[in-house]
């Protein structure tokens, strides 16, 4: 899965309606741009793709101020919500997911009931104990990873990236249990993105393009 069109999906969904200049602002404001693909070029290019797609609804507006052709706004169409949540629960629930997809995922986790967001995240839990075991039929962890020679080190990475993110899901589902975080249905929910103008303190200098 690429934690693009996620992303974009799901900052396009959090505007209601956005131009690329505000996608592009909200991701960095995340950060997105420092641990995924999120660069300007692919922000652009999959706004294009997933409009050509019918994801999202492209609507020209006046003239951008810096004297460009018309400024573009995308809308997220009903197939473009199905596609987000698609790619959400995909994303919380798959063990071994890339770290920028997973990413984007818990940026988005809130757009879930409580309670699935829950479930997915304990069907992680279950597909990283699977992947231990299936690992440790080869490998002993108490034996070190001298045993099979440094080859052995490779085992020992993955068997301690799947206990650390075995407990750091079950830290994140005890917090959710415990009433952490505005959920859907839940109430107003946290404002991750940037108001229309509201200057983006994390954006590297750069000149406003529409």
């Amino acid at each position: 899965m690429s934690a693009i069109r996620l992303l974009v999906l799901g900052a396009v969904k959090q505007h209601g309606r956005a131009h690329g200049y505000q996608v592009r602002n909200d991701l960095e404001f995340w950060g997105a741009h420092e641990w995924s693909n999120a660069k300007p070029g692919s922000i652009y290019h999959a706004l294009k793709q997933m409009a050509k797609q019918g994801l999202l609804v492209a609507d020209e507006i006046a003239p951008s101020t810096a004297g460009g052709p018309p400024r573009v706004e995308y809308e997220i169409t009903d197939a473009g919500l199905a596609e987000y949540f698609r790619l959400l629960r995909e994303a919380l629930a798959t063990y071994d997911q890339e770290m920028d997809v997973l990413s984007s995922a818990i940026g988005f986790i809130v757009d879930l009931p409580r309670a699935e967001a829950v479930e997915l995240l304990r069907a992680r839990v279950r597909g990283l104990d699977e992947w231990r075991a299936s690992v440790t039929e080869y490998y002993t962890p108490e034996g070190g990873p001298g045993q099979l020679g440094h080859i052995g080190e490779i085992m020992h990475l993955w068997v301690h990236t799947a206990d650390a993110g075995r407990e750091w899901t079950l830290g994140l589902i005890d917090r959710i249990e415990a009433g952490a975080y505005t959920f859907a249905g839940e109430g107003e929910p946290f404002v991750g993105v940037l108001a229309e103008g509201q200057e983006n303190p994390y954006a590297a200098d750069r000149r406003r393009d529409s």
